[in-house]
């Protein structure tokens, strides 16, 4: 496929959350975990979640008012494979975050009543008491930890993506960016760390880089497509799956790894049951699958915790 035709049809999966066929299937997998099918042509519909069974246990510890009315509200935000995307109708979000909460969900017994919104837009609602629960591959920090709650399900974290002609071969330290136009999204732990650390290239005696944050996920990778940036940061899983679909992209290097959790009000009596529940659907082997099923299997934890401090 044409690099300009690329370009277009990545834009279509990350403004319409479409998925994006890739142009063979001799691609090796990235580092990490098996590749999701979809990078093979195939968006998986391996149905991991409806063997769930209601865990008794985990049910009795939401607040009595949750196990009467049945039901719980979610934010989601739905992006970009494997986390979160539409399929084909525009209609129906699938990926990893949908698979995790529709089997916590079963595991307790609630109906959840979702409605998309955007990254930057949930932490904030769910403080305000309009949502329950909300789910964005949240990373787990100290300074979200102060507002939010968290109950974790995956561990993720912070990478970066070049094009195929860039000089940079790893990222271990933000000083090698000085100079640099780095893309990332607004609102994200990314932006955080990096305007956190922007001063380090001038105390080097180096020109500042420049960050540049979109929105639009899509914005992102045309940007660097078309030589407006220079790196991408952004989610070790969404970056690897990125890279199998463009060409001349390639991914650099994790530079840093978070927990990913449920996000909550801050002290929210809903925490211990969705703990429970993550911890029951690893006990069951759907966990399991629904890592594999998305190829991110190098993403699993050992057991689910709440609000635990920041991975240093």
């Amino acid at each position: 496929m044409p690099r300009t035709r690329h370009t277009a049809a990545f834009a279509l999966i990350t403004v319409a959350a479409l998925t994006l066929t890739a142009c063979g299937s001799a691609d090796p997998a990235p580092a990490g975990g098996a590749r999701p099918a979809a990078a093979k042509g195939k968006i998986p519909t391996t149905d991991v979640v409806s063997s769930v069974r209601k865990d008794e246990a985990a049910a009795k510890l939401l607040p009595p008012e949750v196990r009467a009315s049945g039901t719980l509200s979610i934010a989601s935000s739905v992006g970009t494979p494997p986390g979160a995307f539409y399929l084909e109708d525009g209609r129906t979000p699938a990926g990893a975050d949908i698979d995790f909460a529709d089997a916590v969900a079963r595991a307790l017994g609630v109906e959840l009543k979702r409605e998309v919104a955007s990254f930057d837009a949930i932490l904030p609602a769910l403080g305000s008491g309009k949502y329950d629960v909300g789910t964005g591959n949240f990373g787990v920090t100290d300074e979200r930890r102060r507002t939010i709650d968290f109950v974790t399900y995956i561990n993720d974290g912070q990478g970066f993506a070049v094009r195929e002609d860039s000089p940079l071969k790893k990222v271990t330290d933000l000083t090698q960016l000085c100079g640099l136009t780095v893309a990332t999204g607004a609102g994200t732990t990314f932006e955080v760390t990096l305007e956190e650390n922007r001063h380090r290239c001038a105390e080097a005696g180096k020109k500042p880089y420049d960050v540049r944050t979109y929105a639009d996920q899509a914005a992102i990778w045309i940007s660097l497509q078309q030589g407006r940036s220079d790196v991408v940061m952004s989610t070790i899983n969404g970056l690897r799956y990125a890279v199998t679909q463009q060409e001349g992209l390639r991914f650099l290097n994790e530079f840093k790894r978070l927990d990913v959790g449920f996000a909550f009000k801050k002290d929210t009596p809903l925490a211990p049951a969705f703990q429970a529940a993550v911890n029951s659907i690893k006990a069951d082997g759907t966990y399991d699958r629904i890592l594999k099923k998305w190829g991110i299997t190098a993403s699993a934890i050992e057991t689910s915790q709440i609000s635990p401090p920041e991975l240093r």
